[in-house]
């Protein structure tokens, strides 16, 4: 009997540290400002519904709403990371649903902007490039102003030319061209790069799997079209005529800009094109796609130190 008894009053006693407990949490709850508002705002809400949720009561509260303590997105602790609790009482019961939190929105928003960048083989810093860390040089201070004219044209339509950027190895063209992305994208204009040698490349390979024209069709129609080291690699004359020159024609006709970059002048890289892989000089057939270059850009040159060394 004694065991028996032990036991019994052991039950009671944790019944009764369990109720205090419970008491304890359930006014830690009915204490809390949002909680308050909510009975406060919904009178008809009962002590016995009240009991009923007050689990749900107490995962609302345990959390982070409207990011009041989260610093952003990738810091939240919620349940559902990136969606903040909400209390309802419906049909005389108390619910909880979830939205997205503030945090959530911009951190899509942010990301639906860099989407707006697409590029190929681009080292990182210049798709992070922005105009207020372009360095001011008079070498390059026409370029910069003809960049931030472009710019604030686009934020009512975009220009029908973009620029060609011509001059030596490490005088910031290539930078030039991610900080003009960057700021493009502030209003909703994509921008895509290209960095030429890996893209020749890119389309020999893209012959084998047959996804050629799918691959010219997205450089047509891109916003802002940036190619960048044009005449760096020696062109077939089936890239020349056939790729480079399908965009370029496509683009000059429906008004859209390209920018270029090049250690070459126009004048120069015209004598590259007339020389391609098998077929000798074709100064015609390079001659047309100069012309197409400049009917979609503007010629510039940048000068001053390589900031690579």
């Amino acid at each position: 009997m004694k065991p028996i008894q032990t036991s019994l009053k052991r039950w009671i006693n944790d019944n009764e540290s369990f109720k205090q407990r419970h008491e304890a949490m359930k006014r830690e709850i009915l204490s809390h400002p949002n909680i308050v508002n909510f009975l406060e705002e919904n009178s008809g809400i009962t002590d016995n519904e009240i009991d009923k949720r007050l689990n749900k009561l107490y995962e609302y509260i345990s959390q982070s709403i409207h990011c009041s303590t989260c610093k952003n997105y990738e810091t939240c602790t919620n349940i559902v990371k990136g969606y903040s609790p909400n209390l309802e009482f419906l049909n005389g019961e108390i619910h909880i649903s979830y939205e997205k939190c503030p945090s959530h929105i911009e951190y899509e928003r942010m990301a639906e902007k860099q989407n707006l960048i697409k590029s190929m083989y681009m080292p990182k810093e210049i798709l992070q490039a922005h105009m207020a860390n372009v360095f001011p040089d008079p070498h390059r201070a026409q370029a910069v102003r003809a960049a931030d004219a472009f710019i604030d044209k686009a934020r009512d339509e975009i220009p029908q030319k973009g620029l060609f950027l011509t001059g030596p190895f490490g005088v910031g063209k290539t930078y030039l061209l991610g900080a003009i992305a960057n700021e493009l994208q502030k209003f909703n204009i994509s921008s895509t790069l290209i960095y030429m040698p890996e893209f020749v490349r890119e389309m020999r390979e893209a012959i084998k799997d047959n996804t050629v024209q799918e691959k010219i069709n997205m450089f047509k129609h891109a916003d802002v079209l940036m190619l960048d080291d044009i005449g760096a690699e020696t062109l077939s004359a089936w890239f020349r005529d056939e790729v480079l020159g399908s965009i370029l024609q496509f683009r000059m006709m429906e008004r859209l800009p390209v920018f270029f970059t090049s250690n070459y002048t126009m004048v120069q890289l015209e004598q590259i094109l007339a020389t391609s892989t098998k077929n000798g000089v074709e100064e015609v057939k390079a001659g047309r796609i100069i012309e197409r270059i400049k009917q979609v850009s503007h010629e510039l040159r940048i000068d001053g130190k390589n900031r690579r060394e």
